[in-house]
């Protein structure tokens, strides 16, 4: 598993496979899951995560940060 945040964009990414996915469905507003196409769940993406998550939790689980 691999988490991103990607402070340009605010996106926070939670990627749990690589490879292309399939199918990509937001969920919830700003919540989208990226699927293959057997279904399985490749990564979760969180729009304005920062409005979502506190800066200070952001900081503590970002093991990559892409920009």
């Amino acid at each position: 598993m691999k988490i991103t945040f990607d402070p340009k964009h605010n996106i926070m990414r939670i990627q749990f496979r690589e490879g292309r996915y399939g199918v990509s469905k937001e969920v919830d507003e700003g919540i989208i899951i990226d699927k293959t196409k057997d279904n399985k769940v490749m990564a979760i993406e969180i729009l304005d995560a920062s409005q979502r998550i506190p800066k200070k939790e952001i900081k503590e689980i970002t093991v990559g940060v892409s920009g």
